[in-house]
């Protein structure tokens, strides 16, 4: 089959390579400096993608490979990962029962998606179905990760791996986000004591860091509360970490505040809008989307600073590799239960960020 045949005329097919050329040339080779910068690259990915390549791939282990096989070898041991892939996913959770977290977090992935994309499942501008979906699946999360009504009851301190931190990052960063908004606009009340709550609030928790309010949680709070009052460290930590990224998101929310132009109260105040609804329907849809790129940054620090709860003794994603490398079986062997959960924080944290390049594109943030 020649061009003719496909009807094409010779410019067209030689259109594609000129183009791709002269893209090479003005990005890569218009300049010295791009020049060698981009042999610079060139020579570090040539000299170092084969050997990752190699030990990843090439020189690798695979089960039924022993731990001394692999401590011998010269590529990654994933026949360690397959051991101890449910470990490091579902943490001391009772391996019969690992289908129940598995379970949970299938229904919750679902729900995202429903959430993020509402055209998919017919769902646009239907908040109140949205609404009723997410109470559903919160509930029948809590149910297949707690038992009860036929299924085995696992205890809270049986919890972790990934939908431990799931757990913490997802519930923290939604009751945080709501906190953040009342302290946003308690910070600029013309209230002076609700103002100066909030500013106490805000200097205090962002001066301490997020390592001393879990130990506070987990070790000062029993001791301030009445006898016989037991609040599982799985709530506290929650409680910690919604503390303390409110304090952060009510900084940034507090930033989109003082960017609506005055016109905007105004003309708010003209139409009878009294404070709060103003505050809803005219000045906070636009502020919380000028912070949409803030607020998101916010969201994937909060799901990474979940492997902190491993200084209080609770097996999320990460402390779950740390036990699985703690194995007698398998002693000397890490660097690949580091890479897999390294790998999970990349694909969540890159998620959350497309997506939220996504959001502003859809409503404009940023824009004039």
């Amino acid at each position: 089959m020649t061009v003719s045949d496909l009807g094409l005329p010779p410019a067209a097919v030689r259109a594609g390579p000129v183009r791709v050329g002269r893209w090479v040339w003005r990005n890569l080779f218009a300049t010295i400096p791009n020049t060698l910068i981009t042999l610079l690259l060139l020579w570090l990915l040539a000299s170092t993608v084969p050997g990752v390549v190699r030990w990843l791939f090439v020189d690798a282990l695979w089960a039924p490979a022993t731990a001394e096989q692999c401590l011998r070898g010269a590529g990654a041991c994933w026949a360690f990962l397959q051991a101890k892939y449910r470990l490091i996913l579902f943490g001391p959770y009772p391996y019969d029962e690992q289908w129940r977290p598995a379970l949970a977090m299938l229904l919750f992935f679902a729900m995202v998606v429903a959430t993020c994309f509402p055209e998919l499942f017919r769902l646009a501008g239907r908040m109140r179905r949205l609404l009723v979906a997410w109470v559903a699946t919160v509930g029948a999360i809590t149910w297949l990760l707690h038992g009860g009504l036929g299924l085995s009851l696992v205890e809270v301190r049986l919890w972790g791996g990934l939908p431990l931190t799931l757990i913490l990052s997802v519930v923290g960063a939604f009751c945080a986000f709501w906190l953040a908004i009342f302290l946003a606009l308690g910070r600029r009340s013309h209230m002076p004591v609700v103002r100066a709550l909030a500013i106490g609030y805000i200097e205090l928790i962002r001066g301490v860091p997020l390592i001393g309010l879990l130990f506070m949680a987990v070790v000062l709070f029993p001791l301030i509360v009445p006898p016989g009052v037991d609040v599982d460290k799985l709530a506290r930590a929650q409680i910690a970490f919604i503390l303390f990224f409110a304090a952060y998101m009510a900084e940034a929310i507090r930033g989109g505040l003082q960017a609506i132009p005055a016109g905007q109260y105004e003309a708010a105040g003209a139409l009878g809008l009294g404070y709060w609804p103003t505050m809803r329907f005219v000045v906070l849809p636009q502020a919380l989307r000028i912070v949409i790129p803030t607020l998101v940054n916010i969201f994937i620090g909060a799901f990474k600073d979940t492997s902190l709860v491993l200084i209080i003794a609770m097996f999320d994603l990460l402390g779950s590799a740390n036990a699985a490398k703690s194995d007698s079986t398998w002693w000397g062997l890490y660097v690949e239960a580091y890479l897999f959960v390294a790998s999970i924080y990349l694909v969540f944290c890159a998620l959350m960020s497309a997506y939220s390049q996504r959001l502003e594109r859809r409503l404009g943030a940023g824009r004039g």
